[in-house]
């Protein structure tokens, strides 16, 4: 094959799966430009590696290549969550305060789950963002993450077990009966 064609392969097998790739590493690194900087040297490195490419799933080929310059980006700059801080002008409205008390309670539900999701350890994170977000088979994940898939199966059920304690209502403790 010519450069031409190489090229065209490549673009053909792996750019459809950008929006992918963007997404683990947004939630992996939790920082909108970290994750840029990491698809796009990911995407670098997967069109470096490309004559190593064996055919099949070019999205869990890419994944792992995102996956990879993710945890090194981690290791290198471990990096605290980032806080948003709250403003009326952003999170306010001046609509309908009943459209406006459902569109804030969805916003909390998803910010709720979105802070739940970041006070995941990582290896926990990227098998919830891949299965349930991103939609890989435990096969794939197992391959992304280059882990056996009784662990893939294993770190999911954990996952969704954290996630539901974060995002469960506190029980209210009962006072203790004294005798």
């Amino acid at each position: 094959m010519d450069e031409h064609e190489e090229q065209a392969r490549f673009e053909e097998s792996v750019m459809p799966h950008l929006d992918a790739a963007y997404n683990l590493a947004r939630w992996l690194l939790r920082h909108e430009h970290d994750a840029e900087d990491a698809v796009q040297d990911a995407f670098l490195r997967a069109h470096q590696a490309w004559g190593r490419f064996r055919g099949g799933d070019g999205r869990a080929w890419l994944l792992t290549i995102v996956r990879h310059v993710c945890y090194s980006h981690l290791r290198q700059h471990r990096r605290q969550p980032a806080v948003e801080e709250f403003s009326d002008e952003t999170h306010g409205s001046t609509h309908d305060p009943a459209e406006a008390n459902a569109v804030a309670w969805h916003e909390v539900k998803s910010g709720l789950l979105r802070e739940a999701l970041d006070r995941l350890a990582p290896e926990f994170r990227e098998v919830i963002v891949l299965h349930e977000l991103e939609g890989l088979p435990y096969r794939e994940i197992a391959a992304v993450a280059e882990i056996p898939i009784g662990t893939v199966m294993s770190r999911l059920a954990r996952a969704r077990q954290k996630l539901q304690a974060e995002l469960a209502p506190a029980k209210p403790k009962e006072p203790a009966h004294e005798q």
